[in-house]
């Protein structure tokens, strides 16, 4: 199946323009996901319950509202934040090139691929030979659904990495943790880089490891449907007045 595109974009720096197409880079269909059942084996279906009244409030009777103060909100229309997302802009504004270890990866936040769109091949083939050439990536700006994004632009072998960024305040710091910092010996820390050494490798192939846990929980499940450990939910008549 041919990859679908989630929004078209143009990179922008100086008088240059690169139009491209953003994918996502990684696949969360791959995790194995368990449904919530009756013990009978039928669905569960989610509902809002009023702290209030303890009774359900249907999808068309909700709105949204910003709690500013215990238990005080102000409440926004659909119109309103929809008015609030049309700030989104397909302009990636480029505000600087760093070099490529210049950003710390805790500040990664979600992946994305981005690949030329019509007449955008060869600048981006050039964006992306200048900066692996050069060592450096970018550093841009992005406003998407209400809220501005700094992303890092960086080349690999194929294209380009779209990377979301996270902004200072939503980084804890470490320091908070009050970490003790413990005195070593000369020899404690030769035998340390000693073990270091034996196993460090050129580069963490990601091919070369497997999700042993999730591949632990596929065998549970293999042997439940093999025991015929399965359970559906009987069938249940609805007379037409729907009772």
């Amino acid at each position: 199946m041919a990859a679908r595109s989630l929004a078209s974009l143009s990179l922008s720096f100086g008088l240059v323009s690169i139009p491209v197409k953003l994918y996502t880079a990684t696949d969360s269909e791959t995790a194995v996901r368990f449904n919530l059942l009756s013990k009978e084996g039928s669905r569960l279906k989610q509902q809002y319950v009023s702290e209030q009244t303890r009774e359900v409030v249907p999808r068309d009777e909700m709105v949204k509202g910003y709690e500013f103060e215990k238990d005080q909100f102000v409440i926004f229309s659909p119109d309103e934040l929809k008015a609030l997302e049309e700030g989104a802009s397909h302009i990636v504004e480029i505000v600087a090139f760093v070099p490529e270890t210049g950003v710390d990866p805790i500040y990664y936040d979600k992946t994305y691929y981005i690949a030329p769109d019509k007449r955008g091949g060869k600048p981006y083939s050039l964006l992306r030979a200048a900066m692996a050439k050069t060592g450096k990536c970018a550093i841009a700006k992005w406003a998407s659904k209400g809220k501005s994004h700094m992303v890092q632009i960086r080349p690999i072998d194929g294209g380009l990495v779209f990377q979301q960024l996270l902004f200072a305040d939503e980084v804890r710091s470490i320091v908070d943790l009050h970490i003790e910092d413990v005195a070593v010996s000369d020899a404690e820390m030769k035998l340390a880089i000693q073990l270091i050494e034996q196993a460090s490798e050129d580069h963490y192939d990601a091919s070369q490891y497997r999700d042993e846990e999730k591949q632990r929980v596929l065998a549970a499940i293999d042997a439940k449907i093999a025991g015929k450990q399965i359970v559906s939910p009987e069938p249940v008549e609805i007379s037409p007045s729907g009772r």
